[in-house]
């Protein structure tokens, strides 16, 4: 039922960018903050970009060379990134979270996307 369906990774030279994609279906939406992690080998996953439902945006691991941002009549989340560096190759996940009187109601993953940075 619930499918987040990431796309648009792959290798990229250093300095170089991409367009990472998350297609989402089975929820409302428009009603969940959606976010991009990534977990790089032998790391703890973490926070690269976040979108709440009302477009206030976090970024952490990447701040500054990312942009996030989402398309809620295509129910899809975008995660553009430049100034690509090695240490930003990494599994990259699509995350769907609605969080209700302070509970986590629901927390859905996609299946990742290999970036990987190198010449």
């Amino acid at each position: 039922q619930v499918q987040l369906v990431e796309s648009g990774g792959g290798l990229v030279q250093p300095g170089g960018s991409l367009r990472l994609s998350c297609a989402a279906s089975g929820f409302t939406f428009s009603a969940y903050a959606m976010s991009w992690y990534r977990q790089a080998p032998g790391k703890e996953r973490e926070l690269v970009a976040r979108i709440t439902s009302d477009g206030s945006i976090t970024t952490d691991s990447v701040k500054g060379r990312c942009t996030i941002s989402r398309d809620n009549a295509k129910n899809t989340v975008y995660q553009q990134m430049h100034s690509l560096k090695p240490e930003d190759t990494a599994v990259y996940y699509c995350n769907a979270r609605r969080i209700r009187i302070g509970v986590i109601v629901n927390d859905y993953w996609g299946q990742g996307t290999q970036v990987t940075v190198s010449s």
